[in-house]
């Protein structure tokens, strides 16, 4: 079974949320730091379709939208429920960017701002490319190396549309 994709306000005028089951895959501190009332917070790296059928059991919902900050996440944890569950999977287009341009009551839980992944991620590549090549140029030439090797990730992540240098992020202590 494959996925299908809503618009965030469309889902949300719609009232379709009101009788599902809104699931949250981003990290548990971009969670707290802004979410949608009704939704549930289960990060991608820690989904399991088997908990997630015993949500919709218990929330008696016809349908599960998967919300995270832009979309990409969502779509692989759609991906991975539609195969596993029987009900229907949606992604909510644009995830929380779009949801915030909304006029809707979010939640956002007292506690210190938080960067997001993509953020994260780009400030960590960045960092280590003006590492690789500053070190080459102060200590040993064979420092390049490092800076080729994040340009080629990059280069694979956007390929693939898939970022190991963000799932390792998302599983960091400060993003719990």
């Amino acid at each position: 079974m494959a996925y299908q994709t809503i618009k965030a306000a469309e889902l949300l005028q719609s009232g379709q949320a009101k009788r599902a089951t809104l699931l949250d895959v981003r990290t548990p501190a971009e969670f707290r730091q802004l979410h949608l009332a009704k939704s549930i917070s289960m990060p991608l790296n820690a989904l399991d379709s088997a908990e997630v059928q015993t949500l919709i059991k218990k929330q008696n919902s016809e349908a599960v939208y998967v919300i995270c900050q832009s979309g990409q996440r969502a779509a692989k944890a759609a991906e991975k429920l539609a195969a596993e569950l029987n009900s229907p999977v949606t992604v909510v287009e644009g995830g929380m960017n779009e949801i915030e341009k909304l006029d809707i009551e979010l939640i956002q839980e007292a506690g210190k701002s938080v960067i997001s992944i993509e953020r994260q991620t780009r400030i960590a590549a960045g960092s280590l490319m003006l590492l690789g090549v500053l070190s080459s140029l102060w200590i040993h030439p064979g420092f390049l190396w490092l800076s080729g090797f994040v340009g080629a990730g990059l280069i694979f992540a956007g390929i693939t549309n898939s970022c190991a240098m963000g799932l390792l992020l998302a599983r960091m202590p400060w993003n719990r």
